[in-house]
């Protein structure tokens, strides 16, 4: 797997800047100052997760003269994925799926606590007080397809899987939905944070490999003060 570290990360997204300022160095500068953090945060595993989402974030997202909203989050996740995968020759997030956590991701994909229609049939229960049921349905379609997934080794669906698991996850830290350091459902904050620090530094050394395919600009650009 090619050496994607944040010193390596750093000096090439530094020679590019060198070159020319653009868009896609500011979503870069801004994605590697939020991974730079996530190293520093030690043995917080809440504090590391949110970083590293931030930074997910801000490579990710691209502004492609539609509005934020007329995209969903799915749809977002999908076509960078598929563009990732692609552009990915070295198959170094292959290799993070596929050598690396098989394992740790098998257990977040059957995880219910990080399967959004889990908490929405929880937050909405029926008129008799109980909770629907019908997410267990959704649940064991969304296992069967990812199970296939990982027989196909199709890496472009797992890790789309993999990350609208995480989106759920960084719902529930960003919207309080969590007790800092809790002992209660650690697990998947600690695993979400191992895999995001090893496969954020990936995405972003394939995407300063091919920057053309992301030159889309940020939602929030840089404004000088009047």
């Amino acid at each position: 797997m090619s050496n994607y570290t944040l010193a390596s990360l750093s000096e090439r997204h530094q020679d590019q800047i060198a070159q020319q300022r653009t868009p896609f160095t500011l979503r870069m500068h801004r994605a590697l100052s939020w991974l730079q953090r996530a190293e520093a945060a030690g043995t917080d595993d809440d504090v590391a997760f949110i970083c590293l989402w931030i930074g997910f974030n801000a490579a990710y997202a691209q502004d492609d003269g539609r509005s934020l909203v007329t995209q969903s989050e799915q749809q977002r996740f999908r076509g960078f994925m598929a563009t990732l995968c692609r552009l990915d020759t070295d198959k170094a997030l292959s290799g993070l799926v596929w050598q690396v956590f098989p394992g740790p991701i098998r257990v977040l994909l059957d995880n219910p606590f990080v399967f959004q229609p889990f908490w929405d049939a929880l937050n909405h229960p029926g008129p008799d007080g109980s909770s629907p049921t019908y997410w267990r349905e959704d649940f064991d379609d969304a296992r069967q397809r990812t199970h296939r997934a990982l027989a196909a080794q199709d890496t472009e669906r797992v890790l789309y899987e993999v990350f609208m698991r995480l989106y759920t996850l960084r719902n529930q830290l960003m919207h309080g939905g969590a007790t800092w350091n809790s002992s209660v459902n650690r697990a998947q904050v600690r695993d979400g944070r191992s895999l995001l620090a090893r496969m954020l530094p990936v995405m972003l050394g394939v995407m300063i490999s091919n920057p053309a395919s992301f030159q889309g600009r940020p939602f929030y650009p840089v404004v000088a003060d009047s």
